[in-house]
């Protein structure tokens, strides 16, 4: 049985490896920023991903269980692809114009190049007076 677990621990780490290898390479060589925001967005977090799962298994045959690899993959996972979604975003709004931008089918344009209207500030009043609770 340790041979078997071994052998998943040596495969999660080879597997981790390729695909961060991967994600790298895709990070250095694509052409420009949207290809290249893919290849460490989805492989590099695979390649983290497998090495602390490996960890994890590690430990538990060790007898030394740890939340950290747990808490560590949960989040990457939760970050990487919102952290991507900025930087796409930021990319699009800088770059596009609405016309560049295929239609919607609804009266609104783009959520990040919707520029019909001027955003509305509530107005700021002090404490205590009317219009806001104390």
């Amino acid at each position: 049985m340790d041979m078997v677990i071994d052998i998943l621990i040596s495969a999660l780490l080879v597997i981790g490896g390729v695909f961060g290898l991967v994600g790298s390479y895709g990070l250095v060589k694509l052409p420009d920023l949207m290809t290249r925001l893919h290849a460490p967005t989805k492989s590099s977090t695979l390649g983290v991903g497998g090495v602390l799962v490996a960890s994890m298994l590690m430990g538990i045959v060790a007898g030394d269980l740890s939340w950290h690899e747990l808490l560590i993959t949960l989040f990457l996972f939760l970050t990487a692809p919102i952290t991507c979604n900025f930087i796409a975003k930021a990319w699009i709004a800088r770059n596009l114009t609405p016309q560049d931008l295929p239609p919607t089918g609804t009266p609104r344009n783009w959520a990040t190049l919707d520029l019909t209207e001027e955003p509305v500030l509530p107005a700021l009043t002090p404490p205590g007076q009317p219009g806001r609770p104390s």
